[in-house]
């Protein structure tokens, strides 16, 4: 075996590098023993792929083969084979010398090549984010293809799919009772294949090249820089286009679900109306789709018939809407991210113009083609090294993308960032713990105490068009349960933001939690509406924070209006006149331990609450459970955990549940129904149709009277829902969806 080898690894590289044919026959031996069942002894194939083709679909890098030797292949059969590296590399040195299409040198004019892609094959084809999408995206075809496969490849016949009805276009997807279409102006087609229908095929062939002209654009797609340099100017497809019009008065369009919330102003409300009190027990599974993984957290958008997904490793799908069949896919090749400073998933994404927009756990954002999947540029947000990612969707506005980071418990700092939607370019950042010079700096004793003092930005926020105001959310401050470490308010952490999305100046800020010991986080969602105060009519900012109080702001001045408790707690009195929480003393933590409720999870926290316009009731999921705080004072090193103690959770009470209707205006509670299990991550979607659907953590899917609370209907899904409903309509039709487990699952009368 190749570990045996008594070359050092510097000696075992170069000859690597050299081919030598003792590592070969070294890389053939083990082939045979660990490939060959699926590859066959010559490479050729049988139940696994042709491998000496030159063609690798899942990336032909060395390094991109060994992980695929060594980790598998996700959603193939090709299993993971755990072998040392050194083995590894030793098969793709044998694998090498079997592909005939593996030549080294290039030939051909790169700069001359560009042009010819741009004149003859732009049309169809991507590369670096720009170009046509009914081709394949070539932007990464050197990790497929040596020279001479492609070339082979741009000669072969162009398979164009007919349809009935006049059309005609390239197959995407085909099972067996459906077939995907895209035809030339990059419309989908969506068709049954059921019944007398006939599909017919044509060839036309690649536009014609000559040698010195394939030689050219071959070199130009093996050597140019992969790097996107979309322009500025950028017009969206005519056929898919979510303008920001579009996304302000998402109410317009209930059969679609255009951002996160729902909306810009954080509803997570369905104006659809087809399914009632009175019909709703005749809901149906419809259809499932299988994201992989087992904590499956998106929201998914619709836009017009199509669903975007995403997975917990940053994978993401759009789908059919109507039958769930993948229209395409992205898998992210995702390094080793900090796991101990995040948590391993994905909320979501958001749409704008032709594009949607996924930010990943290795702390990047990436603009994808909506119709198509294509990357058309991926810029780095952070550095994932230093322990930062992403998980939850971005906020999409007037050309601008909004992300925030993960953070708060590995001594390192929030930030909330916008960048250009057409090109990625960053516009501006907002740091959430104050920088030298900033006076609140003083809310941090001592002040240095901030440079690591969290406060991270790891939900969605919300926007305003009426004040053109972002709204974002701040976590808690580091260390979570160490207080003495860092005295004071600590400012930014626990807060809502108001920010100008022009420059990311700070408005105002309200302060859920001073001084947060608990880790409570202010990062519940802060829900936009409109209300009647005292005679007065008020434009409002409402949110059911995990510190079981209920706050009613002023978002034109961030002016405290009103609020309460709506959950048990144990730490405050109350809240003053300017919401200042009224502490109970002796409720921080100790290295002996301290016992308060709620529990670090909170009352709400993350799961999607529902404002009802047709009640007025604000609905959240509710979750109600005590724990023994303690502390401990350590060294803050940036990267590693620094929570500063922890909790125990009361095995008495455990974690009780449920869906809680709290009226949007005061917080006063108007009906409850109990849950078995109380969750952080389950929400609740209020419908123009009467019923409010809520997940639970144990498996269900639930159907409420929206102004009773009374039980109508449930479905068991089989598995943890950790994810919050939404629905929308195609052709007419309602469709209620949730995530659960590893999949997404959608109802539907009928």
């Amino acid at each position: 075996m190749l570990r045996n080898f008594v070359f050092g690894m510097a000696g075992f590289a170069l000859a690597m590098q050299a081919q030598h044919p003792e590592v070969i026959r070294a890389g053939q031996r083990l082939f045979v023993s660990n490939c060959s069942a699926c590859h066959g002894d010559t490479g050729k194939g049988g139940r696994g792929t042709d491998l000496t083709t030159g063609d690798w679909k899942h990336g032909g890098s060395d390094d991109d083969i060994v992980r695929n030797i060594v980790k598998g292949i996700a959603g193939t059969q090709m299993p993971a084979i755990p072998l040392p590296e050194a083995d590894a590399r030793a098969i793709v040195a044998f694998l090498r010398t079997l592909s005939a299409g593996d030549d080294v040198r290039v030939t051909g004019d790169a700069g001359a090549g560009r042009g010819v892609f741009t004149a003859r094959c732009a049309t169809c084809h991507m590369f670096a984010g720009e170009g046509g999408i009914l081709g394949a995206d070539l932007t990464n075809v050197r990790a497929r293809h040596k020279q001479a496969s492609l070339a082979k490849a741009l000669e072969q016949p162009i398979e164009f799919t007919e349809a009935p009805g006049g059309i005609r276009g390239i197959k995407r997807g085909e099972d067996t009772f459906t077939l995907q279409l895209m035809d030339e102006q990059r419309k989908w087609h969506f068709l049954s294949k059921r019944g007398n229908a006939r599909f017919g095929k044509a060839e036309r062939p690649h536009p014609a090249l000559t040698p010195a002209e394939r030689d050219n654009v071959t070199a130009f797609l093996l050597k140019a820089p992969m790097t996107p340099t979309a322009p500025a100017a950028w017009t969206p497809a005519p056929d898919f286009n979510v303008t920001f019009a579009r996304l302000k008065n998402a109410a317009a369009e209930p059969h679609n679900w255009l951002s996160y919330w729902g909306d810009l102003r954080g509803t997570h409300y369905s104006g659809l109306r087809q399914i009632t009190p009175a019909n709703v027990a005749s809901l149906r599974s419809t259809w499932t789709f299988q994201l992989g993984g087992n904590t499956v957290e998106t929201t998914p958008l619709v836009v017009d018939g199509i669903m975007f997904v995403t997975g917990p490793l940053s994978n993401a799908a759009a789908l059919d809407a109507r039958t769930g069949r993948p229209i395409w896919r992205y898998t992210r090749r995702l390094p080793q991210v900090a796991s101990h400073c995040t948590v391993m998933t994905n909320r979501g994404m958001a749409v704008l113009g032709d594009r949607v927009y996924l930010a990943t756990l290795d702390a990047h954002l990436v603009a994808l083609d909506a119709e198509s999947g294509n990357v058309i540029w991926d810029v780095e947000v952070e550095d994932y090294k230093k322990g930062f990612s992403i998980t939850h969707a971005p906020l999409a506005i007037d050309g601008k993308i909004i992300i925030g980071v993960t953070a708060g418990e590995c001594a390192l700092t929030g930030s909330v960032d916008a960048f250009d939607a057409a090109t990625g370019k960053r516009l501006w950042r907002t740091y959430t713990t104050p920088r030298p010079g900033d006076p609140a700096r003083k809310t941090w004793q001592p002040e240095e105490s901030a440079d690591y003092g969290g406060s991270p930005t790891w939900m969605t926020g919300t926007y305003d068009a009426d004040t053109d105001t972002i709204f974002w959310t701040t976590g808690n401050p580091g260390p979570d349960y160490d207080g003495t470490v860092r005295l004071g308010d600590n400012l930014y952490s626990t807060c809502v933001l108001a920010l100008d999305p022009a420059t990311g100046k700070m408005k105002w800020y309200f302060q859920y939690r001073p001084h947060d010991v608990h880790d409570w986080d202010g990062t519940q969602t802060p829900v936009l509406i409109d209300g009647t105060i005292r005679g007065q009519k008020r434009k409002l900012l409402v949110t059911a924070q995990r510190n079981a109080f209920y706050y009613v702001l002023d978002r034109v001045t961030g002016q405290f209006i009103t609020g309460q408790a709506y959950a048990k707690q144990t730490w405050a009195k109350g809240l003053d006149d300017k919401g200042r929480p009224i502490e109970i003393p002796g409720n921080d933590p100790t290295p002996q331990g301290v016992y308060v409720c709620p529990d670090a999870a909170g009352t709400a926290n993350w799961g999607s609450p529902s404002y009802d316009p047709a009640t007025n009731f604000f609905l959240v999921s509710v979750r109600e459970a005590c724990a023994t705080y303690t502390s401990v004072t350590k060294p803050p090193v940036p990267g590693e955990g620094y929570t500063g103690g922890g909790q125990e959770i009361d095995p008495k009470i455990g974690t009780p549940g449920s869906v809680r209707a709290l009226d949007a205006l005061t917080g006063a509670r108007k009906w409850d129904f109990p849950l078995q299990i109380g969750s952080s991550a389950t929400g609740v979607l209020a419908t123009a149709g009467g019923v409010a659907f809520a997940s639970s953590n144990d498996g269900n899917l639930v159907a409420l009277d929206a102004r009773t609370g009374k039980y109508l209907w449930h479905y068991y899904t089989g598995a943890a829902i950790v994810a919050s409903p939404m629905a929308y309509a195609v052709g007419g039709k309602q469709y209620v969806a949730i995530a659960s487990q590893s999949a997404i699952l959608t109802f539907a009368l009928p």
